[in-house]
């Protein structure tokens, strides 16, 4: 059996694993996000050790970002103008190849995810479609007719703007770029800060969810209508609370005022907006599946 290496490159912890998909995982590891230097360095010392029991035939990486995922480009693997202290102009990439020589796949966190979603999750046969992560950012990215998107750079879906009533929410927002854009606005770490408490300590019944719920349902309205996608997943921390989902389903089918007439959306919202099948393993497991594709293009 072929076996590729993942790599989940997050804020907080970096996820990494060999094996070929959901069912054959042959090794795993989690590692907190430190110091570039030391961090890739506990990364590539997996892989070595991986690979004195296995052969392992190429490595995906879903990256935080901002990133440069174009190949031509000189400077594609990079984690690029990252806020996150230390991780600018990283070259992740270039690293791993000096290390290994094997092919190497990259691209943003979210449009890894959600491949693995699309290979093995709840995107299965679906062609278009859209990834969200509502954790301690927020990011966007998917699948348009079978392909991630891509562009200019990459999809930067948390930073779109969405209406802000300042007499019911006086928070400035926590985006250090945009003040109270759709991250800054709804990410954990506004939650946290405009309630005093982590939203996973919130109850279900607490005010901050109608009021999340609110904001959620704004981005995911504003992508309709700009993507039009067939789904709509949404993964990462703050979607964990399972009862946020009926929330954003209903305040999404409210913003839409009936102006999109489908089914899928009059009648079916649950079924179009719905959590990862893969839960918090769509990264890692979709770093493989992009390693799998990184082999084939070599």
């Amino acid at each position: 059996m072929t076996l590729y290496g993942g790599i989940e490159a997050g804020g907080t912890k970096f996820v990494c694993a060999v094996g070929s998909g959901p069912d054959e995982i042959v090794a795993e590891i989690r590692l907190p996000t430190e110091s570039p230097d030391t961090t890739l360095g506990r990364v590539i010392d997996f892989f070595r050790q991986q690979q004195e029991q296995h052969e392992i035939a190429a490595i995906g990486v879903a990256s935080f970002g901002p990133v440069d995922p174009e190949p031509e480009s000189p400077s594609f693997g990079y984690i690029t103008n990252t806020p996150k202290p230390g991780w600018a102009h990283t070259p992740v990439v270039p690293l791993l190849r000096d290390a290994f020589g094997l092919p190497i796949g990259f691209d943003t966190d979210v449009n890894v995810a959600a491949l693995g979603e699309h290979r093995w999750g709840a995107a299965r046969g679906v062609d278009t479609f859209v990834y969200l992560t509502i954790g301690t950012g927020i990011g966007g990215g998917g699948m348009v007719d079978g392909k991630l998107m891509h562009g200019l750079l990459h999809p930067e879906m948390g930073h779109i703007a969405i209406p802000h009533d300042w007499e019911r929410d006086s928070f400035a927002g926590t985006c250090p770029f945009h003040g109270d854009c759709w991250e800054g606005l709804a990410n954990g770490p506004a939650l946290e800060a405009r309630w005093g408490q982590p939203g996973e300590t919130l109850p279900a019944m607490h005010e901050a969810w109608q009021l999340e719920a609110h904001y959620l349902a704004w981005g995911v309205t504003n992508i309709m209508m700009i993507l039009s996608p067939k789904m709509v997943v949404m993964g990462g921390g703050v979607m964990e609370q399972e009862h946020i989902f009926p929330l954003v389903r209903q305040k999404v089918k409210s913003h839409l005022n009936g102006y999109i007439q489908s089914e899928t959306v009059l009648e079916g919202l649950d079924d179009y907006i719905v959590p990862p099948a893969l839960g918090s393993r769509s990264g890692v497991l979709g770093a493989i599946a992009l390693a799998q594709q990184a082999c084939e293009r070599s």
